[in-house]
């Protein structure tokens, strides 16, 4: 019961967040909402992603074990969900802004999540973070980037300059170093980051309406049943062929079990891809997960 209900208050918020943005959507110039993306692209998101990565000091183990694992099952991600290409929009583009969510993860919801494992399970939960934030933005843009139609040259600096992979890598960079940045640096990336999820849930609420909330069909139930459901039962067969402990064992299968990140809208915007797509599977993938996330908090923990 309690993991229901930690569960479920972490995520109400940003249900309600959403609401507000279908609300302001409506009212609101479509230019203000352009403004707050590129805002989240450039510099919100950016601060949360190196806030991520550099929030625990790395080792060489929990690179060989966690890291592994986390990368494994994002790689996993990727791989389950490429057949429903052929049931996605004809664009690769657009798809490749719905693809992304199947191997990226509410790294706040994270934090969250590692209040119901032991103390030194919640700490591996950062350096599972901090870890996969990298793989998945180099990923994710190299996915868009190739359906923006730019060639292997252009894919590998659009990748390099992108800013949530330079973040997240400068992140970890601090996290391997274990060199904490100045104090007031570290403050006022906080409070940037703090706004980050925020605003990207109130402009994907702006793009949404109810019927395409609610709205259901094979395609975007595949990417739920892979997020939801067969990546955290993938995690659970990886950790007994990887022999992770009983510490490590909760941290990969919850984290296997998140729910998609909202920063796959904002990237899917600035590529100019269609981020309705992407926008209507975090929605549904939030409200989805206050049932999924405590049945495998009650399975693992």
């Amino acid at each position: 019961m309690n993991g229901v209900s930690t569960i479920g208050l972490a995520l109400a918020p940003d249900v309600v967040i959403i609401a507000l943005g279908m609300v302001f959507g409506r009212f609101l110039e479509k230019n203000l909402w352009v403004a707050l993306d590129k805002l989240s692209f450039f510099i919100f998101f950016p601060a949360l992603m190196f806030s991520a990565a550099a929030a625990r000091p790395i080792g060489i183990g929990d690179i060989a074990s966690v890291g592994m694992a986390v990368w494994i099952l994002m790689g996993l991600g990727l791989g389950l969900a490429w057949p429903l290409r052929k049931l996605g929009p004809s664009s690769f583009l657009d798809f490749a802004g719905v693809w992304q969510t199947a191997w990226r993860f509410n790294a706040g919801l994270a934090f969250v999540v590692a209040q119901a494992l032991p103390q030194e399970a919640a700490a591996l939960m950062a350096v599972a973070v901090g870890l996969a934030v990298p793989l998945a933005n180099v990923l994710a843009v190299g996915a868009l980037a190739r359906g923006a139609g730019l060639n292997v040259g252009s894919v590998i600096k659009a990748v390099l300059a992108n800013p949530f992979f330079l973040a997240s890598s400068a992140g970890l960079l601090v996290s391997a170093t274990g060199h904490a940045p100045p104090e007031t640096a570290a403050v006022t990336l906080d409070r940037l980051a703090n706004v980050a999820i925020p605003a990207a849930l109130l402009s994907i609420g702006a793009s949404l309406n109810l019927s395409v909330l609610w709205g259901l069909s094979g395609f975007t139930g595949g990417f739920h049943l892979i997020k939801l459901v067969y990546l955290p039962l993938c995690a659970l067969g990886l950790a007994k062929v990887m022999d992770l402990s009983v510490i490590q064992t909760p941290v990969v299968v919850l984290f296997a079990a998140l729910p998609t990140a909202a920063a796959a809208q904002t990237l899917a915007a600035r590529f100019g891809a269609d981020r309705r797509g992407p926008a209507a599977i975090i929605a549904q993938s939030t409200v989805l997960a206050c049932m999924t996330l405590p049945v495998w908090i009650a399975l693992v923990v």
